[in-house]
């Protein structure tokens, strides 16, 4: 696994044009949104659900994200089938949520758990760690701050998620305060996702995180 992963990486970095874009974004709605959600339902919901459910959204929003490169064209999904990184003793696997923009929370949290369970002990079957339009890398929970991960091909993106954090912000009055914030930095393939489609797509992504009552639409 650990040559696979090598190879795959390796060719990744020297043949697709990474270029990176970090945006922060407050939790404390999204926090509360979870709390609320756990309240009532028998499958108890993670960030990274959330986090997952919100990139759905987004790239609903911006179907130009949702693509590949093809050789010598750009392939656009019409689903959103996202990869999530799971560390396992031997290596990194990352299985595929599939139908995301489908799924009601409950599903999403059980579908997600039931991978990445079965991920850790390296019963997951080839069909289910392969395509996926878009990967999510999530540190956060080793007190990571920021980092740049690098892209699963033939895929155009990845998410790398860091730590929700107190820190100083400015609130809209214009007075210092503290909220939670998390930096996000993606991976994009330049060929399909430039510099104002990977702005707009972090932006809408943002807004959906910090006001999660746009998961709904």
């Amino acid at each position: 696994m650990r040559r696979a992963i090598a190879r795959r990486l390796s060719a990744s970095k020297s043949t697709v044009p990474h270029w990176y874009l970090s945006v922060d974004a407050q939790l404390d709605a999204l926090l509360d949104y979870r709390r609320q959600l756990n309240e009532f339902g028998r499958i108890k919901i993670s960030v990274n659900d959330l986090l997952i459910k919100a990139i759905a959204s987004a790239l609903q929003a911006v179907p130009e994200a949702n693509a590949v490169w093809n050789g010598d064209s750009i392939r656009r999904y019409s689903t959103v089938d996202i990869s999530v990184a799971v560390s396992t003793p031997v290596g990194l696997v990352t299985p595929v949520v599939r139908g995301v923009e489908k799924l009601g929370m409950s599903a999403l949290a059980r579908t997600t758990k039931d991978l990445i369970e079965r991920g850790r002990d390296g019963k997951l079957k080839q069909h289910e760690i392969e395509g996926g339009s878009f990967s999510i890398s999530n540190l956060g929970m080793y007190g990571v701050r920021d980092f740049c991960a690098i892209i699963n091909p033939p895929q155009s993106a990845i998410l790398a998620v860091g730590a929700g954090e107190q820190r100083p912000v400015i609130t809209a009055g214009g007075e210092l305060g503290i909220a939670t914030v998390m930096t996000m930095t993606l991976s994009s393939d330049h060929r399909v996702i430039d510099g104002s489609l990977a702005a707009e797509f972090m932006q809408v992504l943002k807004a959906r995180l910090e006001n999660p009552a746009l998961l709904a639409l």
